[in-house]
């Protein structure tokens, strides 16, 4: 029965983020620019196994010209599926508001996460506690032009 539960509020989830994929690029990113206050950025990738092409809309911060992401999945045991995606397939592209272009994928160092991790809790508060419910060590993922 949970497990059924979790199903569901999956798909739910799922109908949810791409409804905002569809508003953020149909508006230009005028709709859904934000999710509780923070800026969201539509991040492509690769299924690892299916080969299908996904968007989601993620938390974003900046730190020069690189698109600064957290595989937080809510504080979930797992990362979020778009992670190992992005690790299997690391040449993708993230578009801000009407501004699209070709990124690279790679999990921040142990420094550089030291050093952005207070920058993104700043923009999103929520991934502190996320860091508090789970076990496993959030990864801070860093979007670089390609």
């Amino acid at each position: 029965m949970r497990r059924r539960l979790r199903k569901l509020a999956y798909r739910g989830w799922h109908r949810f983020t791409q409804a905002h994929v569809r508003a953020y690029r149909a508006s230009g990113g005028r709709i859904g620019r934000t999710y509780k206050k923070a800026p969201v950025a539509l991040v492509d990738h690769v299924g690892r196994k299916s080969g299908k092409r996904y968007t989601s809309p993620l938390i974003y911060g900046t730190d020069g010209d690189t698109v600064v992401i957290v595989a937080s999945f809510g504080g979930s045991r797992h990362d979020p599926t778009w992670w190992p995606n992005l690790k299997a397939n690391p040449r993708t592209s993230v578009q801000v508001g009407t501004e699209k272009w070709p990124v690279v994928a790679r999990q921040a160092t142990a420094e550089e996460k030291q050093r952005l991790w207070p920058m993104m809790v700043g923009v999103y508060a929520p991934y502190e506690a996320y860091q508090r419910r789970t076990e496993r060590d959030i990864p801070v993922v860093l979007l670089e032009r390609a």
